[in-house]
């Protein structure tokens, strides 16, 4: 979709929600950058510093469940296409308030890994709230955005203020 466009693709003229036909779209590398926010209680980002947890390492267990979930898109989100990954990274930072999460997606195909990159830092950010909520209940996992996508037809987007961020 360019700028000019501003319909939404999963719609049909009459309103009827359909998959996107991309069998004629060209085949492209594709990248997205999608990030999310886990907001924390100092006592917890402690906790995760040590590696205090009682149910143990919780940014290897937030890593592994957004490299899984961004493989399972399609199964997640009703109009997603399957799409076959050539790579995802998943990065959990602790910060002053919390855990940035950051997920890097990476494909070559008819489409683009956005959907796949947010699915990514979503469920990464519920599965480290569902290891620290024993201890921290008030956790907030929000901040969820798309970063920088990279090709296709409508070129790169980058999400004003991240322009000069390696990705």
């Amino acid at each position: 979709m360019t700028s000019g466009d501003r319909r939404l693709t999963h719609l049909t003229a009459s309103g009827e929600m359909h998959m996107v036909d991309v069998g004629q779209k060209e085949v492209s590398r594709r990248l997205a950058v999608a990030e999310a926010f886990l907001a924390l209680e100092p006592e917890t980002l402690a906790l995760l510093r040590q590696g205090g947890l009682a149910k143990g390492d919780a940014l290897a267990v937030g890593r592994l469940a957004g490299i899984m979930a961004a493989k399972r898109t399609a199964e997640l989100i009703p109009l997603c296409h399957p799409l076959a990954l050539d790579a995802v990274e998943v990065t959990l930072g602790l910060e002053a308030e919390g855990v940035r999460i950051r997920a890097r997606v990476q494909t070559t195909a008819r489409t683009g890994a956005e959907m796949e990159a947010l699915v990514a830092v979503t469920v990464s950010g519920l599965a480290l709230y569902d290891m620290v909520k024993g201890v921290d209940r008030s956790a907030i996992l929000g901040g969820v955005r798309l970063i920088r996508k990279e090709g296709g037809k409508s070129g790169t987007y980058v999400r004003p203020g991240h322009e000069e961020e390696d990705v």
